[in-house]
């Protein structure tokens, strides 16, 4: 049996392998229109900044080795240019010669990945205009970088390219703005949770123009649609990815209003003995079922196994992609796994979510760092939905964590039941995901009421109800929302008498866990309250990104 496999990478070269394993008798030809069949996509930007100092470990195989290992006819510089699926052929143009030919097959897999998508903007033509997908892609990048000395580049799209070329940019010396038209960068974020990676990137010399767009790219600037220009001797297009479906749209395969070519669990398409894999296909989203379009490396890879599974026999299928995410900005690690709520109010989900803010490690151990968590969960299941952490150390293992608990359906109430590792190096007794369980099931049985930044401004300040902070005196002075009293939490019990009986109280302290100690107190003086989740914490921090006009101590 002869299977072609049309695109190498992350799906073709994961499923020629595996395809290999399963049957040495199998005829494989792996056809790449580029030079390398393998490379480490996901490290380019490193390169470029130098934390990668050599080219030659971003291919992870060449097309001789990959051929000496799994014995696979690897066939680069060769481009598929059409499919003939009645009469099983492929035709291929070999671009070193020139030459055409037409190859037989009994199994056909597509991994044709995706495209930078270029926006229909002027000047996108211009020499110092850049995109960033492939090694080729990235030698020309780094060697402008070092023969035009560049001193400032423009990024075109805050998403998880834009913000990691930013990044190493800035590593190779240059001033570097990003241009995103939303109102955050890093689109699986929610705003509030962007809001302390906004702050962040600033402080390391990144500047952000948000909800703004290029309107004209020029010798040495661009043009914003606000009127305004930045100096650019270097531009990135960074604005997202299509999939490379032509070859497939060509032979008549469904594909969907995006072009992402339609299959089904086991990565067969509309047309027999033809499969598709990676990030031309569209997949479903694993919490909604939904058509999604989520092009990540991971899902890339264990789609190619599943299509080499089921030709070789063995029925497998793949069950939706969950867009799990990890990024680097400098000493900061962002990670996502799951629905935010956009997609939560999209599907037309009834959810809750709560913030913590909890040390990497114990708080006695030098070294530790908080790290903010957001969490959604189905009201009326508790099901788990997704999660959100910016911080530093740490983040990465949290998130991986809790994604395999959605993976595995939990509620998000058995996060508190998760026995994980602890030494002080490396974690707290209760672990930052077990308080996410902790607080939820404060939430599902009543013990904690909570409202958010959001319902804030809303509050009336007629004396209806008691607004309470319980920092500090010192933390008060230093900034405070309008409206509300403070009585420090240490002081609250032996001040209960200033606060009326018959009014509800909204308290509120720096990040959740005070403004917790005070809710209970304030039941168990028969008090109706609720805690502000996140605390003045991220309440500060999403109001200075709104950019909401506020004098040195009081927010309005």
């Amino acid at each position: 049996m002869k299977t072609i496999i049309i695109g190498g990478v992350a799906g073709g070269a994961t499923a020629a392998a595996r395809l290999r394993r399963l049957d040495e008798s199998a005829e494989i030809v792996l056809l790449e229109r580029g030079e390398y069949i393998s490379f480490a996509n996901c490290g380019l930007p490193y390169y470029i900044g130098g934390a990668i100092a050599e080219r030659d470990a971003l291919t992870l195989q060449t097309p001789q080795s990959f051929s000496t290992r799994y014995r696979v006819d690897v066939r680069n510089l060769s481009e598929a240019t059409a499919i003939d699926p009645a009469r099983k052929t492929v035709t291929v143009l070999d671009l070193r010669t020139g030459r055409s030919y037409e190859e037989a097959y009994d199994d056909l897999i597509l991994s044709p990945g995706a495209a930078p998508i270029v926006p229909p903007i002027p000047g996108t033509g211009l020499a110092h205009v850049f995109t960033l997908r492939t090694i080729p892609d990235t030698d020309r990048i780094k060697h402008y970088v070092e023969t035009a000395k560049p001193r400032s580049a423009v990024i075109v799209g805050g998403g998880y390219i834009g913000a990691e070329l930013a990044e190493n940019l800035h590593h190779a010396g240059l001033t570097v703005s990003i241009v995103e038209r939303s109102d955050h960068l890093i689109a699986p974020l929610d705003f509030d949770m962007a809001a302390d990676v906004h702050q962040y990137l600033r402080t390391k010399g990144i500047r952000l123009h948000l909800q703004s767009s290029v309107t004209a790219i020029e010798e040495r600037r661009v043009l914003l649609d606000d009127g305004g220009a930045l100096a650019a001797d270097l531009v990135v297009l960074a604005v997202g990815v299509r999939p490379e479906s032509t070859l497939a749209q060509k032979a008549g395969l469904a594909v969907n209003d995006r072009g992402s070519i339609l299959v089904d669990r086991h990565m067969r398409t509309s047309a027999p003995n033809i499969y598709a894999v990676g990030d031309a296909v569209e997949v479903r989203n694993f919490l909604t079922q939904a058509p999604a379009f989520l092009p990540l490396a991971g899902p890339a890879n264990k789609q190619g196994r599943i299509a080499a599974d089921n030709i070789a026999g063995i029925p497998s299928e793949y069950e939706g992609t969950q867009g799990s995410a990890v990024l680097k900005l400098f000493e900061m690690t962002v990670a996502t796994t799951g629905l935010n709520e956009a997609a939560a109010k999209s599907a037309g989900i009834d959810y809750d979510k709560t913030y913590t803010y909890s040390a990497s490690h114990a708080s006695y151990y030098p070294g530790g760092r908080p790290m903010s968590v957001k969490a959604l969960w189905e009201k009326s299941t508790m099901r788990l939905l997704g999660a959100q952490i910016v911080g530093f150390d740490g983040v990465d293992k949290r998130m991986d964590v809790i994604a395999t608990a959605i993976r595995f359906g939990a509620k998000v109430t058995d996060l508190a039941e998760l026995e994980l590792c602890y030494a002080p190096p490396y974690g707290s007794a209760k672990d930052p995901v077990n308080m996410v369980g902790f607080v939820a099931e404060n939430v599902a049985n009543g013990t904690l009421r909570q409202f958010f930044w959001h319902d804030v401004a809303a509050l009336p300040r007629d004396g209806s109800v008691t607004l309470l902070d319980t920092r500090t005196e010192a933390e008060f002075a230093g900034g405070h929302i309008d409206g509300f009293v403070n009585i420090p939490l240490d002081e609250l019990r032996s001040r209960l008498g200033e606060l009326p009986a018959d009014k509800p109280v909204f308290v509120h302290c720096h990040s959740g866990f005070r403004s917790y100690l005070a809710h209970r107190i304030l039941a168990g003086a028969g008090l109706e309250s609720a805690s502000l989740a996140g605390g003045w914490r991220l309440y500060e921090s999403v109001i200075h990104e709104r950019d909401v006009p506020h004098h040195p101590c009081t927010f309005r």
